[in-house]
């Protein structure tokens, strides 16, 4: 006789939330849910006559470099806010699709994103759809905007036009005690979610659950506080060739050690509000670099809506 098969032991949704709130009470577990934008009651509301339009948006590329590297996947996800607080209302779009860079994906890069070359054969983004969204755009808002806007706007001029958000560096996550900066980590910490990470459609919404949460410490609304700070000019120094011996003295300070693998110079780096900027510079030449010799520190404005350029 063929062997019986197991029984399937089944929960239903109040049996599920039981258990969670079960080993929850313990406090000795947490339960990490995987985000499900379509069942999220808070999407299914349309927005007033007001309302405007804005794009969480992700890329998969070739490698760093946009001026020969290429997007192999672009995710975007599109929804309804109301500019004045901040509350999201619904999703009105979605769109995933591969485009065929003309060459073999690198290995590195098949490893972390899971996308070969099979996949994009043949591929092409829908252009008329994109730039009817981009038509149609308030805001665009990706993770890590520095990078993945450079990749868009080279693919898609029309997103040049368009002010862009970005939820690394326009969120204090420091002062919300948060150690790093990754998308699953943060909606890990603000909301106990995952995701499927390096995929551009996981990825875009992603920022938009992630956008839905409330900060850590503050407890205030993440989307409204990125609103606020979309506005303000932020700079990003880079404390290049730092001796060694100060690392301690940059961390204490709030700096972090940016490896050069997103891009950028290896070295520490921290943002500060474009108005500190001198102040930070001081500090820096009085008890950091000897004989007070900045002349090798890096800095990059990010201006409202997270366009970067180095200083000349």
């Amino acid at each position: 006789m063929p062997p019986a098969k197991k029984k399937v032991f089944e929960m239903n949704p109040l049996e599920i939330e039981i258990a969670i709130a079960s080993l929850h009470s313990t406090g000795d577990y947490q339960v990490l849910r995987r985000l499900n934008l379509a069942r999220d009651a808070r999407l299914g509301r349309k927005g007033p006559e007001h309302a405007k339009l804005a794009l969480c948006l992700d890329t998969e590329t070739t490698g760093l470099n946009h001026r020969q590297d290429k997007v192999i996947e672009l995710g975007i996800v599109a929804f309804e806010f109301d500019p004045d607080t901040g509350e999201i209302y619904r999703i009105t779009d979605r769109y995933s699709g591969f485009e065929d860079p003309g060459f073999a994906i690198p290995p590195e890069v098949r490893e972390i994103t899971g996308i070969s070359d099979d996949m994009v054969a043949g591929q092409a983004f829908d252009d008329a759809f994109i730039n009817a969204l981009a038509d149609r755009c308030d805001l665009v808002i990706a993770h890590n905007a520095a990078f993945d806007r450079k990749f868009v706007e080279s693919r898609f001029p029309a997103f040049m036009n368009l002010p862009w958000a970005c939820t690394v560096c326009q969120i204090d996550w420091s002062a919300e005690r948060l150690s790093s900066r990754t998308l699953e980590f943060l909606l890990f910490k603000t909301g106990s979610l995952t995701i499927n990470a390096h995929r551009a459609l996981d990825d875009a919404e992603g920022v938009l659950g992630l956008l839905l949460e409330c900060l850590p410490v503050s407890g205030a609304p993440i989307f409204p506080e990125l609103l606020k700070r979309a506005h303000e000019v932020t700079s990003r120094i880079f404390a290049v060739s730092a001796p060694f011996e100060k690392k301690d003295v940059l961390k204490e300070r709030g700096y972090r050690w940016n490896d050069g693998s997103q891009g950028g110079s290896k070295a520490w780096w921290r943002d500060v509000p474009a108005h500190e900027e001198p102040e930070e510079l001081a500090y820096l030449a009085r008890e950091i670099y000897p004989r007070g010799n900045t002349s090798s520190v890096q800095i990059m404005r990010c201006d409202a809506y997270a366009r970067f350029s180095v200083r000349e």
